[in-house]
């Protein structure tokens, strides 16, 4: 690991003004589960870590008056998981205790989860985020490719993101709140996560001298969801592909739908084809696997991650199933 200065912040102000203007001058530091690693590998060289764990705002779990529920950014895993205030959103519970094992739920922040950088090998092998060889090429596409993107994937990016928190909260409709030099502002989940054009570009709608202090959920009463994980196995795995789903009901009809692929593509990904599928539909076996079956439709496969697609399907299927047999809170 390189040698690098360490400040700790006690306000949010300061953590911003600890911040440089480059990627390369600065990086937060939470949980850094996820962060210490990618130094010990050399592919992040922040010349300074900012500690934020000793700002007290970022942390816990609060009921506002408007009924919406505000999570501090270094939350960590495990207080979210057994937080009774997170209860009724049951997408992202299950999505959250499904991470890593107690010991690393126990480190690791809501925060942390939803900034992570991909687990893609060649980017952690040093190749860059988009993976490009000497001459330019993608080296994903000729390359092993078994667990890269199989939507969005008409480049230059093809890594999966890798936040397992993300997709359940954007089928929440939750907000970000992000502080920077210039004050806070907000971000709709849904537009926290881009895909990059570039190398040097990031997958985040974040600036070097900005951080996540809190999400904003709104209200889930009367909302059925739940998150659906596919592993290669069950122990400290990474998911194949994930679906999360919020549904409305109106009698016994989905009023409205969010649903949201995970680990599939360069952004969590969400289906508005699933989506028309069952809006103004009961649900059952049959419409559950017609969603899933539209959720997968402009998927289009590299040459050893086919296998996703079915994943992928049967995910969105066994999600909606579940949400409506018992994802109502």
């Amino acid at each position: 690991m390189r040698a690098f200065e360490y400040a700790s912040a006690t306000t949010k102000e300061q953590a911003v003004g600890l911040l440089g203007a480059s990627w390369e001058d600065s990086a937060v530091l939470a949980g850094g589960t996820d962060l210490l690693s990618l130094m010990k590998d050399d592919v992040a060289q922040p010349k300074r870590l900012v500690n934020i764990k000793e700002i007290k705002d970022l942390h816990g779990i609060r009921s506002r008056s408007d009924k919406m529920l505000t999570i501090g950014a270094s939350t960590t895993l495990q207080e979210l998981v057994d937080d009774a205030q997170v209860s009724g959103y049951r997408a992202l519970v299950q999505a959250a205790e499904s991470i890593g094992s107690q010991q690393i739920r126990a480190m690791a922040t809501v925060g942390g989860n939803l900034c992570q950088r991909p687990r893609c090998w060649y980017y952690r092998a040093g190749y860059g985020l988009l993976a490009r060889d000497s001459s330019g090429e993608p080296l994903v596409l000729t390359g092993d490719n078994r667990y890269h993107a199989i939507l969005g994937n008409d480049g230059p990016a093809y890594f999966v993101s890798p936040s397992s928190l993300a997709a359940a909260l954007i089928a929440y409709g939750a907000k970000l709140v992000v502080f920077g030099p210039k004050g806070g502002r907000e971000v709709a989940a849904e537009q926290f996560y881009v895909i990059p054009k570039a190398e040097g570009d990031r997958e985040h709608d974040l600036k070097p001298n900005e951080i996540v202090t809190h999400i904003m959920l709104p209200a889930a009463a009367g909302m059925r969801s739940a998150t659906y994980k596919v592993h290669q196995r069950d122990g400290l795995d990474w998911p194949l592909a994930t679906a999360s789903v919020a549904l409305k009901m109106d009698g016994d009809k989905v009023s409205a739908a969010r649903i949201v692929l995970g680990h599939v593509a360069p952004i969590p990904w969400r289906s508005p084809e699933a989506e028309a599928a069952l809006v103004g539909k009961p649900i059952s076996e049959a419409t559950a696997m017609a969603a899933g079956e539209a959720a997968v439709s402009r998927a289009k496969a590299l040459s050893g991650n086919g296998y996703k697609i079915q994943l992928a399907r049967v995910a969105v299927k066994r999600a909606i199933l579940d949400a409506a047999q018992g994802g109502g809170k």
